[in-house]
């Protein structure tokens, strides 16, 4: 296996990872846990199942560990491509990495809320309950400020995939048009949140199968050798 398989197979397995991690934070913690709509009922959500909590917020982290490492591994498999445009979309993807690294404070913060210190006995129940909210909801605001610079980042990066000799040139197709919708998903949550509830989340099916079907790619193919090409 050439350094170039190796790194494809490596960013393909972490990339399969971030999805599990990140759908282990956001599906199966916050949204099974937290009532938008109403903030005492997540908050004896969370504190019935404070370490499952916990847990999503450990889950975020690793996803973001992962990230980093397929962050870089893509930029070392494209340089060769077009080392600019691959240097643009591997910043556009660690802003997105660092965006989310401090905005997951307000995830955890919520254990600091709800968890009855003594110096939060100044605000009452319901002052609590909504603050924990609160706190989720800055943590939404703040994931989707990091998606708009990841889908500007899927954009570069489909480019760079569909001009590239090693993939097919459909991976390049999809991850374009995911990006497309991660801003667009974006934009349309702070410009029209009451349009919201009607795209989401069936926008984001299209970045999912895109990211999915790249990262079994990377993890089973690999790249494409000159034999193949010329084949």
């Amino acid at each position: 296996m050439n350094s170039k398989n190796r790194n494809a197979r490596i960013a393909g397995f972490l990339y399969l990872l971030i999805i599990v991690f990140g759908l282990i934070a956001q599906v199966f913690v916050r949204d099974n846990l937290v009532d938008y709509k109403n903030a005492t009922v997540t908050a004896k959500n969370i504190l019935a199942a404070e370490f499952w909590f916990r847990f999503g917020f450990v889950s975020e982290l690793l996803m973001l560990i992962c990230d980093i490492g397929v962050t870089t591994l893509l930029y070392i498999l494209l340089r060769d491509q077009n080392r600019n445009l691959s240097l643009l979309s591997t910043f556009f993807r660690l802003t997105s990495i660092i965006i989310l690294c401090v905005i997951a404070l307000s995830h955890y913060a919520v254990v600091f809320v709800l968890g009855g210190a003594d110096y939060l006995k100044v605000f009452d129940p319901n002052q609590i309950d909504a603050l924990a909210l609160l706190s989720i909801k800055l943590h939404g605001a703040g994931y989707n400020i990091s998606l708009l610079f990841f889908g500007v980042h899927l954009i570069l990066l489909g480019y760079l995939i569909y001009q590239s000799k090693f993939f097919p040139r459909a991976l390049g197709f999809l991850l374009l048009i995911g990006g497309i919708c991660y801003i667009t998903n974006s934009l349309i949550w702070f410009l029209f949140p009451t349009l919201v509830g009607m795209i989401y989340p069936a926008i984001l099916i299209p970045c999912s199968v895109g990211e999915l079907l790249f990262s079994l790619w990377l993890l089973i193919k690999g790249v494409r050798t000159i034999k193949q090409e010329l084949q």
